[in-house]
Order: structure tokens, then sequence, then C-alpha cells
């Protein structure tokens, strides 16, 4: 196992299913786990990053119901991207996001949903993520963009500690950085967690910078 910490982030190389048990619940578990739909096999015109170094088969089945369960009892609040292929409690607190592609043409999903553990209405982000050139320089297959991470914590009634068993490439890390809140991530794959420390890394330089920038003079 490694731990590196980052600014407000503590990064774990390893299986959750052993570093877990040496941590206390937080406030929120907010992870997108493999959904088992062959993401590894770079499907898709706009799926076919391959990061060499990692698994061939990471997401060739979705993760083990038990270990998901197991994951979201460190959290007060859950949120699971991908919620729709998991056997989870009835909810009618979904956050959706939308990627404006139902009228280009663009062979991914139109929409990715996110299921919560709160009872609540169900909320839609409309966010395309090819205007938002989220793809250029993207490090991992289901890598989602930074802003929408944004709002899924934005979500969480001001959940201060964030926790990412399945962590990937650390966007949710990024996002917690942006947000000030704290993220405790945990990654199986050396390569990913090598990019998720640089990611992370880079968020909280970038904000000590926006820190002591002078502001406006009125």
């Amino acid at each position: 196992m490694r731990i590196e910490t980052i600014g407000p982030a503590t990064l774990y190389l390893g299986d959750c299913r052993d570093i877990l048990p040496t941590l206390h619940k937080v406030d929120a578990v907010i992870t997108a786990p493999p959904y088992g739909i062959g993401a590894c096999a770079g499907t898709g015109k706009y799926g076919r990053l391959r990061v060499d170094g990692a698994s061939p088969a990471w997401d060739a089945s979705p993760v083990d119901h038990d270990l998901l369960a197991i994951c979201l009892t460190y959290g007060e609040l859950q949120i699971v991207f991908g919620g729709n292929y998991f056997s989870l409690p009835p909810s009618r607190n979904f956050l959706v996001w939308n990627k404006g592609a139902g009228f280009k043409g663009r062979d991914f999903a139109e929409c990715e949903i996110a299921w919560c553990s709160w009872d609540g209405n169900a909320r839609v982000l409309t966010y395309d993520p090819l205007a938002g050139r989220d793809y250029v320089g993207k490090e991992h297959p289901t890598q989602k963009p930074v802003p929408v991470m944004r709002w899924c914590i934005e979500q969480t009634k001001g959940a201060q500690t964030i926790l990412d068993p399945f962590m990937g490439s650390g966007t949710t890390g990024v996002a917690c950085v942006e947000l000030d809140r704290q993220f405790i991530g945990i990654e199986r794959e050396p390569k990913y967690f090598d990019i998720a420390c640089k990611r992370i890394a880079l968020a909280v330089a970038e904000s000590k910078q926006r820190l002591f920038e002078p502001g406006e003079v009125a």
C-alpha cells in the first residue's frame, strides 16, 4: 500500500477491500465503480483510450455487489454513477448528466445517471463534454468532466469530506480541491493512481495561486 497526502487529499494505492477497514466514516461516498460494460476494451468513438500498464479487464464485469455495499457504508450520504447497473435501494433522487448529444449524431450515451441515497428530487445538469473540451487529454476511459463532479458534490448538503473508493484518474478529488472539500481516494491501478496524484497536485497548486492573486481594487 502507498499513501500520498496532497493538500486536502489523501490518496491510497491499493485494493479498497484492504484499505476501507482502516478508515472512519465520512460525510459522503461519491464514486463511479466499474459498470461491467467493457470500457476496458475501448469501444465507442470517444471511448478508445487505453492506458498502458493498467489491468486489461478492469471493466469486463461490474464491481461485486457486496463490495459496493460495504463501500457505501462508509458515507453518511452516497452517490453512485452507473447506479442503474447495480442492485441499489429504490430512490427518487437521481442526478442526470445530460451530455447535450441527442441531436448531434454522436455515438456515446446521451446521458449518465447517478443514484443518490437520500430522499430528494431528481436533478439534471446539461453539460457538453466536447464543447467543454473535456476529452482533450483524457487519461481514463470513463473520466468524468470536473464540472460534472463539482455539481454532484454540491448536491450533498454541504458534505465536507468525500470518499471515492474507485478513484480512477482522480476527477472527484480535483473537484473537491476546487470546492475546498477534504478528499479520500482509493485506486488499485498504479498507472491511474499516478495520474490522479498529478492532477490533484496541479489542482492544489492552481488553488493556491488563485488564493494569492491580487483582488480587484474598488
